[in-house]
């Protein structure tokens, strides 16, 4: 690094090069001192409950026994993996897992988008709010709330089937017996929970967009329709693509805590996915070297999913992750 002389004491002093990440991180931490002190409790979180626990991702390739710890149980290579691809459920979780996620990336992906340009073209302030409370609430409900709700409104003897037997005629239906119905009510559901909150981020998009584009639209003829294809879409783009790497990268963690609430062993064939399968092996049946060899092969398909997401984007776009 080169020197500078001071003047005064004739001495040589290092000079700073300012374009050095550490010093541009410490020139901001002293500004943004406050926003950093509140950003440290989150970094603490993900350090503590993300990156240490990766340290136990060993026992996916030894055969691990909690008596003699994870250092002292021997090394078995690939074998859970093996096993894992040549058992019968393989296929069936997998497609399981794939066919859920498809559905709701389908459905309760664009769902928020649509909303969220209907609720854009409501004049009416209290209605608007009125929607929004309504439709963002259900995200504040726990899982384990909705799936009760789900139950019992589900049930032979449930809201559901009394409006349907009495209105249609139609013989009580067992929905959450029936595997058919399934993926029906899972992704249903998700976008019921879900739909109000994503609309939130897109609205906050929408009204970052220049007032002056709709007013200029509206001079050369165009109606809401037009504007909303030609200005609105176009304006929130950004925000669509980046929302949507997000989602490709959890495509394959399926919500498992609402679907082992609502499942039983009748439902495997369209419900169990990788997660409860997961579950069972590692909780139930203490099988911890099984299941994590499963969840690290789920954890790296959404780390590839979610690399190629970004490359693509960021090759056709100037949309990107990093």
């Amino acid at each position: 690094m080169p020197a500078a002389v001071n003047e005064q004491t004739g001495s040589a002093k290092p000079v700073v090069d300012k374009t050095r990440f550490s010093y541009r991180f410490i020139r901001d931490a002293k500004i943004n001192k406050y926003v950093y002190l509140m950003l440290l409790p989150v970094v603490v979180y993900y350090i503590l409950f993300y990156y240490v626990p990766m340290y136990g991702l060993q026992i996916a390739f030894k055969d691990y026994s909690p008596g003699i710890g994870i250092l002292h149980s021997p090394w078995i290579g690939f074998k859970h993996f093996h096993d894992f691809f040549a058992s019968y459920y393989f296929w069936r979780i997998l497609r399981n897992t794939l066919l859920l996620s498809t559905y709701d990336l389908l459905f309760t992906f664009p769902a928020s988008i649509i909303l969220a340009l209907l609720l854009n073209e409501l004049r009416s302030k209290f209605l608007k709010r009125a929607v929004q409370t309504i439709t963002y609430m259900p995200h504040f409900i726990s899982i384990v709330v909705i799936s009760g709700m789900l139950m019992d409104f589900l049930a032979r003897d449930g809201l559901i089937n009394n409006i349907i037997s009495s209105w249609f005629g139609v013989t009580p239906i067992g929905f959450l017996q029936e595997y058919s119905w399934f993926r029906s009510i899972y992704v249903s559901s998700n976008i019921w929970q879900n739909v109000g909150w994503g609309s939130i981020i897109y609205l906050s998009a929408m009204s970052a967009i220049d007032p002056s584009l709709y007013e200029a639209a509206k001079v050369d003829g165009a109606n809401r329709w037009q504007q909303t294809f030609t200005i609105t879409l176009p304006g929130i783009m950004s925000t669509i693509v980046i929302l949507l790497i997000l989602q490709i990268g959890n495509f394959m963690t399926v919500g498992a805590d609402k679907i082992l609430l609502l499942y039983n062993p009748t439902t495997y064939p369209t419900a169990d996915v990788i997660g409860t399968f997961v579950y069972r092996k590692g909780i139930l049946e203490s099988n911890f070297s099984y299941s994590s060899a499963v969840g690290l092969f789920n954890s790296l398909i959404n780390f590839t999913l979610l690399v190629l997401a970004n490359t693509f984007s960021r090759r056709t776009s100037d949309n990107k992750l990093w």
